[in-house]
């Protein structure tokens, strides 16, 4: 009886350990336990990394940030807001003392800013604003915040029952997320941290955003397009003004593109910054170059150009000799630095992974957020170019999956364009698979070496899937990415059935099983795509578009279209070509799931309603999704869920046959 006994305890316990060692591949439900690590802010004395970390509240179905800080030594790591509202932005004041944040807690007025007192107990109100509350800043000797404070619609007022009509008068007229755009701005704001009082910085009819201080704590450099008309171009620059009320402004940068992210030297000697490459009113496939001036504007310096890659989130060393930022390049991002007295560049941190923000202290650590093909974004110590992780939030739930095999490929174009891509597959073995193009929007932009969750979850549901780096990407230099201008639809499709060709020759993808579909300008191309190539057995349009005659006004590209196409009634021809997958539309074969959000203004919903409409006249198999109260990107956790359902169920159906 003794022996019985043990030897069930022996079969449960190993029975249990089997159990947990078993492992699933990714279903779309398991994107909900995903959270997100981002913002990390280290604090003053090097000893913790604040951050947030947002996870999905299912009863809510939404997502909830809140506060961590993570010890340098990688040892302790504590969990600072809770309950339901949101935290986010957290900043160290200078001096160490306290921890602020971005929160809506008990506030009838949005988003305030709140404090916690290093030194312990419950976090502390200390903004009562009426208006949009944006970015803030501390001044290096933390007796001040300079914060962006948007106009409150209704003057403050409550909305009444009644809205009163919307009046429009402006160019650019309509902008996701925020709707119609009237006449309402966002300026600097000073508040005292003793007294507690407020005072404008700047006001009028202009914007102003992206406040940086000067290590004295006496000026303020900031962001504003102060053109004419800002609806007509994208020429913002950099300005500078005293931190006191009633300060006279200086301009200290011209260039007619855009000038942004503003960063002061350590010894206040020199301002960085980043500039487009293109001074047109408006450049869609652009980058961005970094310089530096001195504080009054002369002695510009354009750091990066050689590189020809976009570069983004400039951090200066502590001795102000040099400046760390990311690079963009080829399916990668990394760190490099650049001496900014001889202008030599070098790669601090390089991989098949990409980096996607980097932080540094008055003592010089330098914390990087990183993700990986298997491991999405967490945060790691940089010391000596060398990478030590410091958070491990995805673990738990990266322990219970089994993820797709990923690795790199390359391609050639009819044309004899190299293309660069990436391929998912359940198996590294796995051969003859059905294959589903997943193809990326922008189109500036670039798959990258990092995790990509939906196509995990395909790939997860028994797929090759690929993603492919057209040409109009970025991280293959200026002229690859200026390639497709006023050209959509030509050489990018000429890519993307080149990357399928070549996956059918190394005997990855299955030529009788082929899929495409994607987002935004993925959504767009896979239109193109269908009405060039009947190969494809099904396809899924997510908020896209192809009868771009009839976009004009209908979105928020008024001034790309008029600089990059001309006014419909003085160039229809070149509309007409754009809008060939509509006026094709006979050509197409490819059963079609269109999906859309009903307030997205950027990409709205008039374009998968016409597509469908097409379809439907010609007995195309087709189905329209619509998700209520969404915008351009869905972001409510079901209907995320439900998107990657319904690209399994609509795939399988075809693909699977």
């Amino acid at each position: 009886m003794k022996r019985t006994i043990l030897s069930i305890i022996a079969f449960t316990v190993s029975f249990y350990a089997l159990a947990q060692e078993v492992k699933t591949r990714l279903k779309p439900a398991d994107i909900s336990r995903i959270p997100t690590v981002s913002d990390p802010q280290l604090s003053p004395d090097g000893k913790w990394v604040a951050y947030t970390v947002s996870e999905v509240d299912t009863a809510k179905d939404k997502r909830v940030a809140h506060l961590w800080m993570q010890s340098w030594d990688g040892k302790e790591s504590i969990e600072l807001t809770h309950g339901g509202e949101a935290a986010s932005s957290p900043k160290w004041s200078p001096d160490g003392k306290y921890l602020s944040f971005l929160s809506s807690r008990d506030s009838k007025n949005g988003s305030q800013i709140w404090l916690i007192d290093r030194r312990g107990g419950e976090g502390v109100k200390l903004t009562d604003i009426k208006g949009d509350l944006g970015d803030y800043e501390w001044s290096p000797d933390s007796k001040k915040l300079v914060i962006v404070i948007g106009d409150p619609a209704n003057k403050g007022k409550e909305e009444p029952k009644t809205p009163k009509p919307i009046v429009l008068d402006r160019f650019h007229f309509k902008q996701d997320v925020e709707g119609y755009l009237q006449h309402l701005h966002q300026h600097l704001y000073l508040l005292d941290m003793v007294t507690k009082k407020l005072d404008t910085l700047t006001k009028g009819d202009k914007d102003e955003e992206s406040p940086v201080w000067s290590p004295d704590s006496k000026t303020i450099a900031f962001v504003s397009n102060r053109s004419t008309d800002p609806d007509r171009n994208e020429n913002s620059d950099i300005f500078t003004i005293d931190a006191r009320p009633n300060a006279s402004i200086l301009q200290v940068t011209t260039w007619k593109g855009p000038d942004r992210n503003p960063q002061w030297s350590p010894d206040g000697k020199l301002i960085s910054y980043l500039r487009s490459t293109s001074d047109a009113d408006y450049m869609m496939y652009d980058q961005n170059v970094l310089c530096t001036m001195d504080i009054v504007g002369s002695n510009k310096k354009v750091l990066t150009q050689q590189l020809d890659r976009p570069v983004a989130n400039q951090v200066w060393a502590k001795d102000s000799k040099s400046i760390s930022f990311l690079v963009v390049d080829d399916r990668e991002r990394y760190v490099a630095s650049v001496n900014v007295n001889n202008g030599k560049i070098a790669t601090v941190n390089k991989g098949e992974y990409g980096i996607t923000d980097i932080g540094t202290n008055a003592i010089g650590n330098w914390v990087v957020q990183k993700s990986d093909p298997y491991t999405p974004a967490e945060l790691f110590a940089l010391e000596s170019g060398k990478l030590r992780r410091l958070t491990f939030h995805q673990q738990a739930w990266l322990n219970t999956v089994n993820l797709a095999h990923v690795e790199g490929f390359e391609s050639t174009s009819v044309d004899g364009t190299e293309v660069s891509g990436i391929i998912l597959t359940p198996d590294s073995n796995a051969k003859k698979l059905p294959l589903i193009l997943f193809i990326h929007g922008g189109p500036v932009g670039q798959d990258e070496f990092t995790f990509d969750a939906t196509r995990q979850v395909l790939a997860g549901a028994g797929y090759a899937v690929a993603a492919v780096n057209y040409r109009g990407s970025n991280g293959r230099g200026l002229d690859y990415c200026k390639a497709i201008y006023a050209d959509w639809g030509n050489k990018e499709v000429k890519d993307l059935l080149g990357a399928v060709d070549k996956l059918e020759k190394l005997g990855i993808a299955d030529p009788d099983h082929l899929g495409i579909g994607g987002w935004s300008y993925g959504g767009i191309l896979t239109n193109y795509t269908i009405a060039s190539d009947t190969r494809f057995k099904a396809a899924a349009s997510g908020a896209g578009s192809a009868l771009q005659l009839s976009v004009y006004g209908s979105d928020q590209y008024v001034l790309q279209y008029e600089s990059e196409l001309g006014v419909p009634w003085k160039n229809a021809d070149k509309w007409i070509q754009l809008s060939y997958p509509f006026f094709h539309a006979d050509k197409i074969k490819t059963p079609v799931l269109y999906m859309s959000g009903l307030k997205d203004f950027n990409v709205p919903t008039i374009g998968s309603e016409q597509m469908y409409q097409a379809l439907k006249s010609q007995g195309i198999p087709t189905e329209l999704i619509l998700y209520p109260n969404s915008f351009h990107g869905i972001s409510k956790p079901s209907y995320q869920v439900d998107r990657l359902q319904r690209y399994v169920v609509w795939f399988d159906k075809y693909l699977k046959k």
